[in-house]
């Protein structure tokens, strides 16, 4: 390979991108499923929550050792080996009979997940010359974000007319499809200085952000104050603490510290991260508001998110030429701060609210993520050699979806308060018992409404969409601040280009 880059750098990018929307896709489609899941297993409510965690609790914890194996020991074969780990994974998922076996099955296919996705970056950087390496990034984080959307949209079709297991199953054709272009088109790369593995760093590091995000996990769930959840913070704290405190005397750490004083890579990571939180945790409640308080199907409410896909793919590759005019710092910020002006928008959503009201804060959340996500990830991967490509790919990825996990622990939580808050005695009408499931979900809600009175019944749907539409707006209240007061810290602090 020469400095002009790999002759093919541009069919190369379309594959990894397949690669990448295949793990990104894997986390929202989900989201989806859960109720078609719940009803075929006859899964508890602990149960979903842990087919929904296992996925990014294994993904999140084996991103930084899988980005370094695939630095030691060639990228392409990270990229392959993750790939037919995932489709493993997703082909027992889909003829799993218990609840118990999805959770398992999940859990592997994050284990191919963590191996692919550093690797799909990693070699993009390879393969590219460093005059068109942030046009590239662009197009890939593009990508990243719009698999959210694409993820949420093919659920809603599959589910329209499949079985709850081909939310699984269409996974394996698309990866084997992957793998056969990785093979005859994919060129590798490795650290050409030949470092030695840090075992017992990656062991530290993957035990400390398990133990981070199953707190965040299940916070919601438990309550913050529940010494359980307090435990995996304490673990996750001392855990973090002794990796920083053995990277530091490493001669070659898999992942310096130090590096987080340079004020790109940190701002950057910062910048990915609260973005990341605000994304999913937008997409956690908008699925169910499409779904519950404006009455779309599963399908009809997927089709209504494609916009965000949409403004991601086209708005993401303007960000290097912006970058260059007017500088990293302020292309990022200024794209948390429309961020944040989408989020004011779906803070004003309330139950009579139409879609129309909807698409425009989808568009501004989009327009703005796809501004920031491609210059913070070039930020983050430039910051570290092309030999640790590898490591920078998975600091992106960790960053990603321990954000993820942020977002729908924190805001979801906020939503959540907010609903129990506006239903106030809407369900002093009906059984205690009843009353206390309907506290928990709109879902019930409206399923205790049509059991009930035609008067009581339709009081209490009225009052749970609004509840709902409540808990929405001030998760995304919270959320706008959290961005403009991250993006002021970016824009102020970001070092002249």
């Amino acid at each position: 390979m020469t400095d002009a880059g790999h002759p093919r750098r541009w069919f190369i990018l379309g594959i990894l991108n397949l690669s990448l929307i295949l793990v990104v896709a894997s986390v929202s489609s989900l989201n989806l499923s859960l109720p078609s899941i719940q009803r075929a297993l006859d899964a508890s409510a602990a149960d979903l929550i842990w087919i929904n965690a296992a996925y990014a609790l294994v993904f999140a914890a084996f991103l930084l050792p899988a980005g370094a194996l695939g630095d030691r020991f060639g990228r392409k074969g990270a990229l392959l080996t993750g790939l037919i780990v995932f489709i493993c994974g997703a082909l027992l998922a889909s003829t799993a009979d218990t609840a118990g076996q999805v959770i398992a099955f999940r859990a592997t296919m994050g284990i191919g997940a963590a191996l692919a996705m550093p690797a799909t970056l990693s070699i993009l950087t390879a393969v590219f010359p460093a005059d068109e390496r942030n046009k590239a990034i662009a197009i890939w984080a593009g990508f990243a974000g719009a698999g959210g959307a694409i993820g949420i949209l093919s659920a809603g079709v599959l589910l329209e007319y499949f079985w709850w297991g081909s939310v699984f199953f269409v996974n394996v054709p698309i990866a084997t499809t992957a793998m056969v272009l990785v093979v005859a088109f994919v060129p590798t790369s490795r650290d050409t200085q030949g470092h030695h593995l840090d075992p017992f760093g990656s062991l530290l590091s993957a035990m400390g952000l398990s133990a981070l995000v199953f707190g965040l996990i299940q916070g919601p769930e438990y309550g913050w104050t529940d010494p359980l959840v307090l435990g995996g913070f304490a673990a996750a704290v001392a855990l973090l603490a002794s990796w920083v405190a053995v990277e530091r005397r490493q001669e070659h750490p898999m992942l310096d510290p130090a590096l987080f004083r340079i004020p790109r890579f940190a701002l950057a990571t910062l910048a990915l991260g609260t973005s990341f939180a605000v994304m999913f945790g937008m997409f956690f409640g908008l699925a169910q508001y499409l779904q519950f308080v404006l009455g779309y199907t599963p399908l009809g409410a997927a089709v209504r998110v494609m916009p965000f896909a949409f403004a991601m793919i086209v708005v993401s590759p303007r960000g290097p030429a912006l970058a260059a005019r007017l500088g990293s710092g302020r292309v990022i910020g200024g794209g948390m701060l429309v961020t944040a002006l989408g989020c004011v928008v779906m803070a004003l959503l309330t139950g009579d609210s139409g879609y129309g009201h909807v698409v425009i804060g989808v568009l501004l959340i989009s327009s703005g993520m796809a501004l920031g996500f491609p210059t913070s990830t070039a930020a983050i991967v430039g910051s570290l050699p092309l030999d640790k490509a590898g490591v920078a790919s998975a600091v992106n990825d960790t960053t990603r979806e321990v954000g993820s996990a942020v977002g729908i622990a924190l805001l979801g939580s906020l939503l959540s308060a907010g609903y129990r808050r506006g239903l106030g005695d809407a369900l002093d009408q009906v059984p205690a018992e009843m009353a206390d499931i309907a506290r928990d979900s709109v879902g019930v809600a409206l399923v205790v409404a049509q059991r009930a009175p035609a008067g009581v019944g339709d009081h209490i749907a009225a009052t749970a969409r609004d509840a709902f539409a409540s808990g929405y707006s001030m998760a995304m209240t919270a959320a706008a601040a959290l961005l403009a007061v991250a993006a002021l810290v970016v824009i102020r602090r970001w070092p002249a280009d």
